[in-house]
Parts: structure tokens; C-alpha cells; sequence
């Protein structure tokens, strides 16, 4: 096998992950029909990947908490309700509509990679490449310091009330749903391959089926830690101990110092306007800006005209998702270690000059980078909005499910594996550097409407995530679908972009990965046009989303089939 197909293949095996392990997923509804009603009320409302998690979260609001207490407890939730997706060993983005001041904050609450971390440690070692899994995948997790900051700027409830639902399910049980035993099934063998992970995550040698009631008393344990002296109980006290001593022992190259000197930002959002509507992401090292430039890129086009039964409509998407990631690929990465053309890549001018690659009757293959200053992932999303309207969109993940593979002793949850995605190539705009944050995959979606919040958003899913928020907003803003059928309509995933870790890009324009309800003669046309399409059962992802109505302001709440989850308000 050439090196390129051997890269292209890896490349490709670790899109498509998401798709081997989350077995569970359901398909999606008839085309462009909801299987679901839109949740409607006036008060507040949650919506996440897990019904208990959900109404954990509305409790928060019916006891008077607001939008950023309730996503901390709906964050603790799911870590211990959909564990393989996130959890307190992994990390977490988002944003942050503040009512009383009318203005957004963003907070890029990931971890760096340890500082002994160094391209030369890991060439005297022989690698050619950060693994995937296991001690050398880890970067310090950053959820807990999250939400410390989260609480810290916004928060109004104790801590250990909002940890409290999460460390009695903990230490009681709660039914394993239906897509989440999915997800853990596919992690047997991952579970199976270490005693700490297996002790905490399997049941007799399997993973829990659904409907079994599942416990996690070592998790309890550390929430009770955390709920009694709070961030620094993660950072600096026996956790970041035991953490250390964890990794000493599995020959990771965590040090306590990594602990202590971590820190969350606070970031000022970035954005583009997209026909009338501002959209909002965090800046990088995410891939947000990614959602900016292809609405910049698709602006171009009257999509409305052409609606979701075209195949010009599809080909642009695409071509679009493809110049993008080529952007992406050579771009994307820390600024507290590169100087990167942001402000230049979301221009409308830089839009403007890539489009005129697209043609519409054939594919691009090979795509390059383009020069602005010229002119799987794994993840839990949820949002909240409060009765003041406060508004709290976040997303939390662990990478790869159950991130690296490894249980940390008996702290009762996995630690991420977000340091594979730093490049060992020295030339590389993305390369590793000790206590370095690396490229993320994890976006958090909002949009205003003339200075108000309007959509609050998210779409699980590694690389689908740019491409799905995409689809979301053009079927909501270009084709009038509802909040519930913009995230169950029929989606694709393009796969075989080039990787920001420096692997190359598909020659031949990559494939089209079609989910069930896109017209077989759509696809047919896209392959005359050069595309290489392969029906699929399901995509990656899973949308969770809150629309407030700018003329009565009643919440609309969408969370769609694809997952186990929903809306819940009040």
C-alpha cells in the first residue's frame, strides 16, 4: 500500500469511527418530515442527548437557577449518562448570550498537552505520529476549570446542589437508553483491554443494554470531591495527584505542573453574516470559523431557489465543505503559538475569490489551501435558555469514545485523547509544542437577529460538525423547515478532506456519505458530476437546538431522532 493510501485510509478509518462504534444510532424519519412535534413554552428550556439529563437541567430553572447553573448540572449528567461521549476527562467549549448586558462571551475551556511533550522526545522514540489512543493521547482536561469559570462569571446556584442529581444517580443507577448502549457496545474491547476501565464501565465483562441500570459510585466519589472544594480538587489536590501517579505508571507524561498551571480563556466571539442573521462561533484552535466559511462561500448561491431536492444545491455544499477543510487543514491551530488570518479567512472578499473554483457541473478534486493575506469523535452537546433569556450553548467531549481508552484508578471516568490532533511534522502550522493547546473539533453554535438571541445550537460529530450546523441553518434560514425538521431532514457527511495533523487530502475529491430520504436520481447526478457516493444508514452527529420566536418569544426546542434525547420546558 502506497503511504498516501495508507494515510488516506487511517484518515478516512477515524471519520468514519463514530459510525463503527455508535451501532446504536437510529435512522432518520421520511425527508424532511420531523418524527417529532417542536417543544414549545414560554418560561425556559433544556435540550441534550439524554431525557434525564434534560430534566435535571429544567429543575435547575424551576428552583430558580438560570441558564449557566442548569448547563453545569446537564453537563454532569452526561458524564455519567453517556460517558464514552464526554465527562470531566475531557473538554469543553462555549457560549454565553449574558441578558443583563446583551452581550456574547465565548469560553475555549480546553487543556494543553503536557510540557514534557516534545517533538524531539517523540522522534528519540521512534514515532512518526502522536497515537491515537492511549497515555501519549492525552491533553490536561479542561472541563472541570470550565465550569469553575462558568460558575464563577454567571453562576447564582451552589456548586455541590447543581453536582448533587448526577452523584445520586451515580451512587443509585439510571437506565442505560437506547442509543447510548449502542455507543458502549461498540466499546467493549476498548473496555475490556485495561482493569480500571473495565471495573468502572462493564457490567460481568459487558457494557450495560438498554434498559439495564447502570452505577458509577467511583464517579460519585469525585463529584463529591469537586462539589466540596471545587476546581482545585481536580487541579491541585488528590485527583491531580492521582492523575499524575496514573500516568507515571502507564508511561503518559503528565506532570503535576500541567494541573496547576491550567487555565480556561475567555475569548470574544467571532462571526459572519449569513443573509441577514449573524452566526457565532468560538475562534480557534476550534474549527468554528469552518461554519463561517462555508455560509460565506454559499451566500453566493440562491439556495432557496434551488431547495433541498437539487443536486446543485448538494454539489455546492460540498464543494464548498471541501475548500473549506483545505483551509482547515493548513489554518486551524493555537494562536497562542502561530499568528493565524481569522479576520481574513471569514471575509466576505476571500469568499468571494474561492467560489469561482466551484463549478456546478463538476467535482473539485485535490483541493488546495488558499492564501487569505492575499485577497470520532465523540461529543455531548446542550443548550439552555432561561426566563430572563439568558443563554448557554456547550459542547463537551472526550474525542474518541472514551477518549483514550484509559480510566484513571478508580476517579471513575476516561481521559480524552485531544492530543493526537497536534502534527509531529516541525513545519507544520499545528504542530506539537510543549503545553500546547491542540486543533478541536468541539463548536458551539449561536445566532442573533438584529442584537438578539435567536438560535442557540449544536451538532455532534467530529468533522460533521461544521458541515451538519451548515445544513441545520440553510434548512432553517433557506428553506423555512422548523426547528425540528432542520436537524431530522436528511443529511450528508463528506468525508476525505485533508486532517490538520498534516494528512494529505483525498486526490480523487473524497465521498459523499448519504443518508436514506436524498432522491436516488440526486445522487446519481452527483456521481456524473464526479462525486463518489455511498449510501449510509446514519451520519455522525446529533442536533440539539433552541430558537427563540422574535415577535411572541416562545421557545422552540428541537432534538432530533438521531440520538436519545429531547426538549424539555416549561
Amino acid at each position: 500500500m502506497s503511504n498516501f493510501s495508507l494515510f488516506f485510509s487511517l484518515a478516512v478509518s477515524l471519520v468514519l469511527l463514530p459510525s463503527i462504534l455508535l451501532a446504536g444510532e437510529r435512522p432518520v424519519g421520511q425527508p424532511y418530515r420531523s418524527g417529532r412535534s417542536v417543544t414549545l413554552s414560554t418560561h425556559g428550556m433544556v435540550a441534550t442527548s439524554h431525557p434525564l439529563a434534560a430534566q435535571i437541567g429544567l429543575d435547575v430553572l424551576k428552583q430558580g437557577g438560570n441558564a449557566v447553573d442548569a448547563a453545569i448540572a446537564v453537563n454532569a449528567a452526561m458524564g455519567l449518562m453517556e460517558p464514552m461521549s464526554c465527562g470531566v476527562g475531557g473538554d469543553l467549549y462555549a457560549l454565553v448570550w449574558d441578558a443583563r448586558t446583551k452581550k456574547l462571551h465565548g469560553l475555549n475551556a480546553s487543556g494543553r498537552v503536557p510540557y514534557k511533550a516534545t517533538r524531539a522526545w517523540f522522534a528519540e522514540k521512534g514515532y512518526k505520529e502522536i497515537p491515537i489512543t492511549g497515555p501519549l493521547s492525552w491533553s490536561v482536561p479542561g472541563c472541570v476549570d470550565g465550569w469553575a469559570e462558568l460558575h464563577r462569571r454567571f453562576g447564582t446556584q451552589p456548586l455541590a446542589k447543581l453536582l448533587e442529581p448526577s452523584i445520586r444517580y451515580a451512587e443509585e443507577g439510571f437506565p442505560v437508553t437506547e442509543v447510548i448502549a449502542g455507543y458502549w457496545k461498540g466499546a467493549e474491547e476498548k473496555l475490556a483491554a485495561t482493569p480500571d476501565a473495565a471495573r468502572t464501565y462493564l457490567k460481568d465483562g459487558h457494557a450495560p443494554r438498554a434498559g439495564e441500570v447502570f452505577k458509577n459510585p467511583a464517579l460519585a466519589r469525585t463529584y463529591r470531591e469537586l462539589a466540596k472544594d471545587g476546581r482545585d480538587a481536580f487541579y491541585k489536590g488528590r485527583i491531580a495527584r492521582t492523575l499524575v501517579e496514573f500516568s507515571e505508571k502507564n508511561g503518559g507524561l503528565f506532570g503535576l505542573k500541567d494541573f496547576t498551571e491550567h487555565t480556561s480563556t475567555w475569548v470574544d466571539p467571532i462571526s459572519t453574516v449569513y443573509r441577514g442573521y449573524a452566526v457565532w462561533q468560538i475562534p480557534p484552535p476550534g474549527q468554528g470559523i469552518a461554519v463561517l466559511q462555508m455560509l460565506n462561500l454559499l451566500e453566493g448561491y440562491d439556495l432557496k431557489k434551488l431547495g433541498p431536492n437539487s443536486p446543485d444545491y448538494w454539489h455546492v455544499l460540498v464543494e464548498a465543505k471541501k475548500l473549506t477543510y483545505a483551509d482547515r487543514a493548513r489554518y486551524y491551530a493555537d494562536p497562542d503559538f502561530a499568528s493565524l488570518p481569522v479576520k481574513e479567512l471569514i471575509g466576505k472578499p476571500y469568499a468571494d475569490k474561492r467560489r469561482k473554483l466551484i463549478q456546478l457541473d463538476r467535482a473539485l478534486t485535490g483541493v488546495d489551501a488558499g492564501d487569505p493575506k492575499l485577497g470520532k469523535s465523540d461529543t455531548i452537546y446542550l443548550c439552555v435558555v432561561d426566563k430572563d433569556r439568558n443563554c448557554v450553548s456547550l459542547i463537551q467531549s472526550n474525542y474518541f469514545g472514551f477518549g483514550s481508552g484509559l480510566v484513571p484508578g478508580d476517579l471513575g471516568f476516561a481521559l480524552q485523547n485531544r492530543g493526537t490532533l497536534l502534527a509531529l511534522d516541525e513545519h507544520h502550522l499545528n504542530r506539537l509544542e510543549p503545553h500546547r493547546r491542540p486543533f478541536h473539533t468541539i463548536i458551539p453554535g449561536m445566532v442573533t437577529h438584529e442584537g438578539k438571541p435567536w438560535f442557540c445550537f449544536g451538532v455532534m460529530g467530529g468533522d460533521m460538525q461544521p458541515q451538519g450546523q451548515v445544513q441545520v441553518l440553510s434548512n432553517l434560514i433557506d428553506f423555512g423547515m422548523n426547528v425540528q425538521q432542520a436537524g431530522e431532514a436528511p443529511r450528508v457527511e463528506h468525508v476525505g478532506s485533508a486532517t490538520p495533523t498534516g494528512r494529505s487530502a483525498d486526490p480523487h475529491g473524497g465521498m459523499i456519505q448519504a443518508e436514506p430520504g436524498i432522491d436516488a436520481k440526486i445522487l446519481k447526478e452527483l456521481e456524473r458530476r464526479g462525486h463518489v457516493v455511498k449510501r449510509v444508514r446514519v451520519n455522525g452527529g446529533g442536533f440539539q437546538g433552541i430558537l427563540i420566536d422574535p415577535g411572541t418569544g416562545v421557545l422552540h426546542g428541537g432534538s432530533e431522532a438521531r440520538k436519545d434525547g429531547c426538549a424539555v420546558g416549561y
